[in-house]
């Protein structure tokens, strides 16, 4: 996928729907779950709701990957083995 297609895709996870917006919490809900495997690739398991559809996402990132240090900067860090949710990208 390419960084483009990969922002656009964040960008519509992260929208809701405007009546969902007027009375979202102070903290949006996670989009979905970030995992890092052994050798340190992050992946993303994202899922999009929107007007009764649903979509989902894997997006993968090996060490050395472009978006690599972003990616783990959003998610406030991540370790070997470890899972957490994963907030909307502004």
């Amino acid at each position: 996928m390419t960084g483009l297609g990969r922002r656009v895709l964040l960008a519509a996870l992260a929208v809701l729907p405007g009546a969902a917006r007027a009375q979202a919490p102070a903290a949006p809900p996670p989009i979905g779950t970030a995992r890092m495997e052994a050798d340190g690739t992050i992946v993303l398991d994202l899922v999009a709701r929107q007007d009764g559809t649903v979509g989902h996402a894997r997006l993968t990132y090996p060490p050395g990957h472009p978006d690599y240090a972003a990616i783990l900067r959003h998610l406030g860090g991540l370790r070997p083995g470890e899972a957490k949710p994963v907030p909307p990208f502004p």
